[in-house]
């Protein structure tokens, strides 16, 4: 019923965006606060008993003499309590209901956006109006005189709503002149609103934009991290669908929080759908990740031990792709979760730095495995999670990069750098001094902020994998 309704009836897109929006907060705050201040002064000016305590007679004597018997200080001075009560509740109330307030704002700011750039059209209406000073005129056959007035003829049909923590935007494609500017805009209104974009999808007559309103606040605990139904939320509205959109890309320069990342990402996946053995680690590095060892069975650091179990992965692979064909159940198009099969990761730090300590028959070796992992993982369960430094076209030309479907620069990275990492887009980067900040794409074309899941300064990852069986 619903979907009939909408298609055939009407179909709710928001707030309407009209030029008097440019003013609603003062309109809003004034329909508040005049009553308010006048109720507050009536109150408080009987209490102090400001006016006399007779009623004024209906003649101007006693009309005069009421007026004066006005006590006038005490009248100021309920003038000024009623102003710092209005002032007060007003205050109380942009702190109680903060957040519509600032959809308010955002529906104001989005009417003066659309003024600013001129993105709506008036014509003149000639009015007759009454002219007093012509009235005096008695040689004038007629006492008006004809007014130019300005109307607005055509205001774009933009909507404004507010859905499960998603702001939407809409801009009509109506056809006019301005339509090639709707449909590029999203850039803008990121910076204008504070918000993210997450997703813009077509639809009729519209472009529609889906933003993440201060994106910061969405950041998860690391308890919080826990894999589910080939699901890894990373943020509270960012959750990298393994099963859908394989394998990981992570960059990040030193100190940006790239090690914190993949050790909340390996924590979240043995505490729900993995098991120790389903995790195969190559740490070219020996740092952290090596410390791993004896916890997992699968972790390796020197380049003999890191070839071997790349190569070990891919063969798992392939087995289990015979496997899944070899069962009576199989269907053509299941994937492995289908057959109750667990996910299987590798784990490969520094991808750029291992490639330069190989030779150049050993990178091809080592090359042809990882492309195999990313272009045929997917339907088996097999996916690679990658970290570097710095996403080097040299290692991730022909497609590799493509095949990671979600992706994330931590740190400061320079114009180029994000360009390796996300293909070319129209984003504006900016830089921010937190650890574990930076940019991520799930998978959706769109680049939004990342924070890291927050791990508290006495949380040790060692302990917690050693309490998981």
């Amino acid at each position: 019923m619903k979907n009939f309704i909408e298609k055939y009836m009407y179909k709710y897109r928001g707030k309407r965006i009209r030029y008097k929006t440019k003013s609603v907060v003062m309109r809003v705050g004034f329909l508040i606060g005049i009553p308010t201040f006048l109720l507050a002064f009536l109150l408080i000016s009987v209490t102090f008993k400001s006016y006399p305590s007779f009623a004024p007679s209906n003649s101007f004597v006693g009309v005069k003499e009421w007026f004066l018997s006005i006590l006038w200080i005490r009248m100021g001075i309920s003038f000024a309590l009623a102003a710092i009560f209005t002032f007060l509740c007003l205050f109380g109330l942009k702190v109680l209901f903060f957040e519509k307030f600032t959809f308010m704002k955002h529906r104001q700011k989005l009417a003066r956006f659309i003024i600013d750039r001129g993105w709506y059209s008036t014509k003149s209406i000639e009015k007759e109006g009454f002219a007093i000073l012509s009235a005096f005129d008695f040689e004038s056959k007629r006492a008006s005189k004809t007014k130019t007035k300005e109307k607005i003829d055509y205001f774009p049909k933009v909507y404004y709503r507010v859905k499960k923590d998603y702001i939407y935007i809409r801009f009509p494609l109506d056809g006019t002149k301005h339509q090639h500017q709707f449909l590029d805009v999203a850039k803008e209104l990121e910076q204008t609103l504070f918000s993210e974009l997450v997703k813009e999808e077509l639809e009729e007559g519209y472009i529609c934009y889906k933003f993440v309103y201060a994106i910061h606040r969405d950041r998860l605990n690391i308890q919080e991290v826990i894999a589910k139904d080939g699901k890894l939320p990373l943020m509270k509205r960012s959750v990298w669908e393994f099963d859908k959109l394989p394998h990981m890309l992570l960059s990040g320069g030193t100190g940006a929080g790239k090690t914190y990342v993949i050790l909340s990402v390996l924590l979240g996946l043995v505490k729900g759908e993995c098991k120790k053995e389903d995790i195969y680690i190559a740490d070219p590095k020996n740092a952290d990740l090596a410390d791993l060892e004896g916890i997992f069975p699968n972790v390796y650091s020197q380049p003999n031990g890191i070839k071997m179990v790349i190569n070990k992965f891919r063969k798992a692979m392939e087995e289990r792709a015979r496997t899944i064909k070899e069962l009576p159940n199989y269907e053509t198009g299941k994937n492995y979760r289908y057959f109750g099969l667990r996910p299987q990761f590798l784990i490969f730090d520094e991808i750029v730095a291992f490639m330069e300590m190989l030779k150049f028959s050993e990178r091809d070796e080592v090359m042809t495995d990882l492309k195999q992992i990313v272009m045929l993982g997917r339907q088996t369960g097999f996916y690679l999670i990658g970290g570097l430094q710095r996403p080097d076209a040299k290692y991730l030309a022909d497609g590799i990069r493509d095949q990671f479907h979600y992706r994330i620069a931590l740190g400061k990275n320079s114009e180029v750098g994000y360009g390796m990492m996300f293909g070319d887009v129209d984003k504006k980067f900016s830089q921010k001094e937190i650890i574990g900040f930076g940019y991520a794409d799930a998978g959706k074309g769109v680049i939004s902020e990342f924070y890291s899941p927050f791990v508290p300064s006495d949380f040790d990852f060692i302990e917690e994998f050693k309490k998981i069986s």
